[in-house]
């Protein structure tokens, strides 16, 4: 078991991500797991952040590889390393960042698990009871599709983000980034259903501000609702493993595969880069080669006219 590593240089750069650049705090619940095992690593090589070396890193790196860690989970922490030795750069602590000319490790294509249009059906329909918790998971799993939400950020929203009336839901994203997504007619319809019929029962306190309640009108954890979709996709009868994110990825392709353009789903996902809406979607062959001979003027062999 690692002893963690004191180092007033990591304090400082932490403090400064959560004061100055504002960090949610599951980014920065982040950095700090992978900024407090580089220390430890430095630590074990007898050095601190401000003498490191380029070999200390590409140390750094390769441990993490070899202990299984995926190659974007690789690229996370190299990421983290560069910005904390490009902060003591800047205050003045050291000349040099060692992590500035490692190139990024290369991220295996692999395109994310997404469920039929008929699967989605069969997921979104599970709770098909008049209970209360039947009426809020059924709320909850057409949002999810419907606006393509992180798992943090429908548990986070509250009853004010809604505008049923203009049937739009205001999310709050990564980095505290507001964005404003539309809501399909079902999803308003559910969402209404659960605010009249559901939620009033589980709010006993009639103080909670969040959306979504447990049963015991506390507001609904990430914990919670992953525990939820996997049990209503058992009784979908859906086989293969069904996340949060599986939603966020069948919305995105489902959106592209209709005919949406890459920069509207980019902005509904909330996504800074366009890069990673084209990391985290993709669109089926079949569709791609649809789009392709519908635009192309020369996808199809035109009749030759007879001599």
């Amino acid at each position: 078991m690692s002893i963690p590593v004191q180092s007033p240089e990591l304090d400082a750069y932490l403090a400064f991500l959560a004061v100055e650049k504002g960090l949610a705090p599951n980014s920065l619940e982040s950095y700090a797991r992978d900024l407090n095992k580089y220390v430890e690593h430095l630590a074990r090589r007898a050095r601190s952040p401000l003498v490191a070396e380029r070999a200390d890193v590409v140390m750094f790196l390769k441990l993490l590889r070899d202990g299984g860690l995926s190659a974007a989970s690789v690229m996370r922490a190299l990421s983290a390393v560069r910005g904390f030795h490009r902060y003591l750069v800047r205050e003045g602590l050291t000349q040099t960042n060692p992590a500035s000319e490692i190139d990024r490790p290369r991220r295996g294509l692999s395109l994310p698990k997404v469920l039929s249009v008929e699967e989605v059906e069969r997921l979104v329909t599970a709770p098909s009871g008049d209970e209360p918790k039947d009426l809020r998971d059924r709320a909850m799993l057409e949002l999810l599709y419907a606006a393509g939400l992180r798992v943090s950020e429908i548990v986070g929203l509250k009853t004010l983000d809604l505008d049923l009336g203009s049937g739009l839901v205001t999310v709050t994203g990564k980095g505290s980034k507001q964005r404003v997504v539309p809501l399909g007619e079902e999803a308003q319809a559910r969402i209404a259903g659960y605010l009249m019929h559901a939620r009033p029962l589980l709010d006993r306190t009639r103080r909670s501000a969040h959306l979504f309640l447990n049963t015991r009108g506390a507001r609904l954890t990430r914990q919670g609702l992953w525990k939820i979709l996997r049990g209503r996709a058992r009784q979908a009868g859906l086989a293969r493993r069904v996340t949060p994110h599986t939603l966020r990825h069948s919305f995105a392709t489902h959106l592209l595969e209709g005919g949406a353009d890459i920069r509207t789903v980019q902005v509904l996902l909330g996504h800074a880069d366009i890069s990673t809406t084209q990391i985290y979607t993709h669109v089926g062959r079949d569709a791609l080669r649809r789009v392709f001979e519908r635009a192309h003027p020369r996808a199809r062999v035109r009749a030759r006219a007879r001599p």
